[in-house]
């Protein structure tokens, strides 16, 4: 039987269209990192976004078989800017927090670590006491800075719109101390331009501040924060979660 060439082009459309319509239904997810906070998220020399957050984030799409796009934002603006609709997913080292679970909804976590201060290694503080009246650097808008204002009102906290600005200014010493992330700070006074300083001291979490560990944010009833979850879930189980951790830490990093 012969079918007329009409009916073959037809039939190519209609084939054509049906493989347009399955490749455009992969979805499309813009996620945000901040780019700034090693060895979790940085810009690396050539201006690509490198880290933690950024192989989990590409594992979690790759997981969802989403096409995803990592983009980068300041840290100050990333919950406006989500829920402006600039993006659609923060994996940027934010923790779940009562606070933060106001404005956003979250995946369960991805990692889970604890706070702590770092002094310059010539200084005279020798245990959180010392800490009384001294300057405390922290980065704005992050749980370690609020965590700073409940443990340590003797101190005089101040802020920074990055983790570079208040490590800079501990070198030089116009601050006495600083407070970030456990692995934020062990990673940074092992590298050259953290020689200047060392772990005073690990701190015990608080959870009503620093939350139960760092999750996926994406805006209040998006299904998203589901699939993440899964995703999360997922990765762990097969493995690819380890290969990832064991990339930029000796330890557990899901923590408990």
């Amino acid at each position: 039987m012969r079918i007329a060439p009409q009916f073959l082009a037809a039939a190519s459309i209609a084939a054509l269209a049906l493989f347009a319509g399955s490749a455009s239904a992969q979805e499309k997810v813009v996620i945000a990192t901040e780019g700034a906070y090693p060895p979790f998220n940085y810009t690396d020399t050539d201006g690509s976004l490198k880290g933690f957050d950024v192989d989990i984030a590409n594992a979690l799409c790759e997981q969802m078989k989403a096409n995803c796009e990592i983009v980068a934002n300041d840290w100050d603006g990333m919950i406006p800017a989500l829920q402006a609709k600039k993006f659609d997913a923060i994996i940027a080292s934010m923790s779940i927090t009562p606070e933060r679970l106001q404005q956003v909804d979250f995946s369960k976590k991805y990692y889970n670590t604890g706070p702590a201060i770092a002094v310059p290694k010539d200084s005279e503080i020798t245990d959180l006491e010392g800490l009384k009246g001294k300057t405390l650097g922290a980065q704005t808008s992050t749980t370690h800075a609020n965590y700073a204002e409940k443990h340590m009102p003797d101190s005089e906290l101040k802020l920074y719109p990055t983790a570079d600005e208040y490590k800079l200014d501990v070198q030089n010493g116009r601050v006495d101390a600083v407070i970030d992330d456990v692995v934020v700070l062990s990673e940074w006074v092992k590298s050259d331009e953290g020689a200047c300083c060392k772990i005073l001291t690990p701190l015990t979490p608080d959870v009503e501040i620093n939350g139960e560990g760092a999750g996926i944010a994406v805006r209040k009833g998006d299904p998203l924060a589901d699939k993440f979850t899964a995703a999360i879930a997922a990765i762990r189980e097969s493995g690819k979660y380890k290969e990832i951790s064991d990339k930029y830490f000796d330890f557990d990093v899901y923590g408990e």
